[in-house]
C-alpha cells in the first residue's frame, strides 16, 4: 500500500470508457449523454489533479478532454452524472478492412525483401531482463527506467521496493507510447499500474484513433484486470502486459528493423531491451543463489531457527518452482530467487506466465529456454570431459623420444 499511487487517472479513464463505449457511432439525439459523460470525466480528473502533476497520462487526459468538447460542441456546465449509453452490436465497431497498405508491416516494409526477423524482449519478477539479444540479466534498476525508445514507439517501467527496506524490486508502473504514423495511427499512451490494468488507452479508445488504418493498432483483454495485448500491426508488434499478483510483467515481440530505428544510436544508451541493464545495477545471480544454497545447507547441518511462515528455504523454494517449471533453465533459476528474496508465491507465477509469453512471441523455438554459459576454466581446473588436442601432441613427442 505504501507504493500505490495516489494518482487515479486511470480509475478516471476506465470510467469513460465504460460510461462511452460505442458511443462516437451515436446520432445527434444522444450527443448529450457524451457531454455529460465528458463533463464527468473532467471532474474526476480535476480531483486528481493534485497528485497528477508529474503524470504523463494525466496531461494526455486532459488535453484529450479539451479535445472532445470542441469536438463534440460540450459545454463545460451542465450535469455530471454518469449516463448509461448503448453498446453497439457485433461487428459495428471501428474496425476497417479497408485499411491502407503502409498500415500492415509484412505487407508494406517487406514487399520486395525477405521476411522480417523478430525478437523478442521481457521484464519480470525481481526484476529479470531477457533483452531483444536474449541476454538474461538480473537487475535492481529501482525508479523509471526506459525499456523501449525507437521511432515508434517508447516504453518506459518503474520498479518500487517490494517491502519497505528491501532490496527487491518488481515493476509497478508501466508507460507505453505509440508515436503518430502516417495515416496509420494517432499518438497513443497507455499506462498500467498496480490494481489497475486497464483494457483502453488513457484517451478511453481500443484502437489507433480516427485516421484510415485506425485499426492496425488494437487493446485486447484476454483476462479482465489480468492479461491484456496490444497489436500494432503497422510495426509487426505484439505486446502483452500482465498483471500477477500485485506487479505488472512485459512481453513485446518486434522486428529487428523496428528495434534498431533510431536516430540516434549514441543516446540509446538506458534502453535497457535492446542495451540490457548497466553494469552497476546487475546482480551476480549466480554468487547469490550459490550462497542461498549454501547457507540453506549450513542451515541444516546447524541449529534449528525458526522461520517466518511465508519464508521459503532453498529446498523448499527449489520445489514449489518445479511445479510450473519443470526446466531447470534461466526462468526456474529467476522463481528460486524471487521466493527467496520476497517469499511471495506470486513471483512464482510471474516467471511462469514470463516463459509461457516467450512461447508465444518467440520466433526461434530452438531458443526459448536460456541455461547459464559454461564457466572458463582457469589454470589448474580439469575439464571434465575430453582432452586437449595440444596435451595429445606433447604426449606422441614424449613416447617418441623414450623410444629413441
Amino acid at each position: 500500500p505504501a507504493v500505490t499511487s495516489p494518482c487515479k487517472i486511470l480509475k478516471c479513464n476506465s470510467e469513460f470508457w465504460a460510461a462511452t463505449s460505442g458511443s462516437h457511432h451515436l446520432g445527434a439525439e444522444e450527443a448529450p449523454e457524451f457531454c455529460t459523460a465528458l463533463r464527468a470525466y473532467a471532474h474526476c480528473t480535476r480531483r486528481t489533479a493534485r497528485t497528477c502533476r508529474g503524470d504523463l497520462a494525466y496531461h494526455s487526459a486532459v488535453h484529450g478532454i479539451d479535445d472532445l468538447m470542441v469536438q463534440h460542441n460540450c459545454s463545460k456546465d451542465g450535469p455530471t452524472s454518469q449516463p448509461r449509453l448503448r453498446t453497439l452490436p457485433p461487428g459495428d465497431s471501428q474496425e476497417r478492412s479497408d485499411s491502407p497498405e503502409i498500415c500492415h508491416y509484412e505487407k508494406s516494409f517487406h514487399k520486395h525483401s525477405a521476411a522480417p526477423n523478430y525478437t523478442h524482449c521481457g521484464l519480470f519478477g525481481d526484476p529479470h531482463l531477457r533483452t531483444f539479444t536474449d541476454t538474461f540479466q538480473t537487475c535492481k534498476v529501482q525508479g523509471a527506467w526506459p525499456l523501449i525508445d525507437n521511432n515508434y514507439l517508447n516504453v518506459q517501467v518503474t520498479n518500487t521496493p517490494v517491502l519497505p527496506g528491501s532490496s527487491a524490486t518488481a515493476t509497478s508502473k508501466l508507460t507505453i507510447i505509440f508515436k503518430s504514423f502516417q495515416e496509420c495511427v494517432d499518438q497513443k499512451v497507455y499506462q498500467a499500474e498496480m490494481d489497475e490494468l486497464p483494457a483502453a488507452f488513457v484517451d478511453g479508445s481500443k484502437n489507433g484513433g480516427d485516421k484510415h488504418g485506425a485499426n492496425s493498432l488494437k487493446i485486447t483483454e484476454k483476462v479482465s484486470g489480468q492479461h491484456i495485448e496490444i497489436q500494432a500491426k503497422y510495426i509487426g508488434t505484439t505486446i502483452v502486459v500482465r498483471q500477477v499478483g500485485r506487479y505488472l510483467t512485459f512481453a513485446v515481440r518486434m522486428p529487428e528493423e523496428v528495434v534498431n530505428a533510431v536516430e540516434d544510436r549514441d543516446s540509446q544508451g538506458l534502453y535497457l531491451c535492446l542495451r540490457g541493464c548497466p553494469l552497476n545495477q546487475q546482480i551476480d545471480f549466480q554468487a547469490v543463489r550459490s550462497a542461498q544454497a549454501t547457507e540453506g545447507r549450513a542451515r541444516r547441518k546447524g541449529p534449528s531457527l525458526a522461520a517466518p511462515p511465508e519464508a521459503f528455504t532453498y529446498e523448499t523454494a527449489t520445489a514449489k518452482c518445479r511445479e510450473k517449471l519443470p526446466v531447470e533453465d534461466l526462468y526456474f533459476q529467476s522463481c528460486v530467487f524471487d521466493l527467496l528474496t520476497t517469499g511471495d508465491v506470486n513471483f512464482m507465477l510471474a516467471a511462469y506466465y514470463a516463459f509461457e509469453d516467450v512461447k508465444m512471441l518467440h520466433s526461434n523455438k530452438d531458443k526459448l529456454h536460456l541455461y547459464e554459459r559454461t564457466r572458463v576454466l582457469t589454470p589448474g581446473n580439469s575439464a571434465p570431459t575430453g582432452t586437449h588436442p595440444t596435451l595429445w601432441v606433447a604426449l606422441l613427442c614424449l613416447c617418441w623420444l623414450c623410444l629413441l
